[in-house]
């Protein structure tokens, strides 16, 4: 068998990735939390890299999971945000990208509001593009720890019934997800208002609902999405109060899942909105543990697409 190699590939999406590529990433993800966990936390694998976070959009956990990541692994990181940069001036974005690539850097994690821009990157610019997420299209690495999380408490992902709530429309949590899951043998299913979850996603190998009770019935895990208020029309969107009341994940809507259910959230939350604080905060909430499995996805993906290997040198 081939041997599996992520070195110098860009992450844009998990979309067409292989069950083995994703496997391999979560594999060393493992090794990296045992780091995490540690006292000493510098390992020196990326010692003389540089890293530069170009985020166009706001965030917290990815771009502080993303420095630490990077820094964990003693690299050089910096980052970049609109305000902060020449683009306040009026600098584009590719000569932004242009600017920052000839700095001898190796890879640059981005977020931008825009679909398609890591492509882009790539074809603009040398080192390593990692897409921290762009507009409604991906968010692998969310979806990579959306999977490990998983992994921590069920011996795989086979056959598992996952439901994933909310604004789907919106969503690159979402595609990520059914990207990913369904490549590991996951039975994934929609659920959420009919302008907000479109029965076309069934091409995606999919089951939608539009019915929460439906979906949620014996269901393994539960990832309740953020309701983007920013992004949303009033006409696709009842008021937060219907909402929460027909599609919030709450004490009574969990009793319908299996007794052992996992609630995911990518975060930040709206709390009363798409979940209740009771659940957020539950014993089957995996939520805050998410964070920390997310500085370990991104350690994962910086050391296998810039320094390489299959994580054997990591201790066990």
């Amino acid at each position: 068998m081939e041997e599996v190699s992520l070195k110098g590939k860009h992450l844009l999406g998990l979309q067409g990735r292989s069950k083995e590529e994703i496997e391999l990433i979560l594999r060393v993800a493992k090794k990296m939390k045992r780091v995490i966990l540690s006292d000493d936390k510098k390992i020196p694998y990326l010692k003389g890299k540089s890293i530069i976070n170009l985020f166009m959009e706001p965030s917290t956990r990815t771009r502080s999971s993303f420095e630490l990541a990077g820094k964990y692994l003693g690299a050089d990181v910096i980052n970049i945000t609109p305000s902060g940069s020449s683009m306040v001036k009026g600098e584009s974005f590719r000569d932004t990208l242009l600017t920052v690539s000839y700095m001898g850097t190796d890879a640059i994690v981005m977020r931008h509001k825009a679909e398609g821009a890591p492509l882009y990157a790539t074809k603009a610019v040398e080192p390593i593009i990692i897409n921290a997420g762009d507009g409604a299209h991906e968010h692998p690495t969310q979806a990579l720890l959306d999977m490990y999380s998983i992994l921590e408490k069920k011996p795989s992902l086979e056959g598992l019934k996952i439901v994933i709530v909310g604004d789907i429309m919106h969503s690159r949590v979402a595609r990520s997800d059914i990207y990913g899951m369904t490549t590991m043998g996951a039975d994934v299913h929609l659920a959420g208002p009919r302008t907000l979850v479109y029965p076309e996603l069934e091409k995606m190998g999919v089951t939608v609902h539009h019915d929460i009770r439906e979906a949620v019935q014996g269901a393994d895990v539960i990832n309740v999405l953020r309701i983007q208020l920013e992004r949303i029309d009033e006409a696709l969107y009842p008021t937060n109060r219907e909402y929460a009341r027909i599609f919030g994940i709450n004490r009574e809507i969990l009793q319908l899942a299996k007794k052992d259910v996992m609630v995911l959230h990518p975060g930040p939350m709206n709390r009363g909105l798409e979940i209740a604080p009771d659940v957020a905060y539950s014993d089957e909430s995996m939520i805050q543990e998410q964070v920390r499995n997310g500085v370990a996805i991104r350690m994962a993906v910086l050391y296998l697409t810039i320094h390489g290997g299959d994580g054997s040198e990591l201790a066990d």
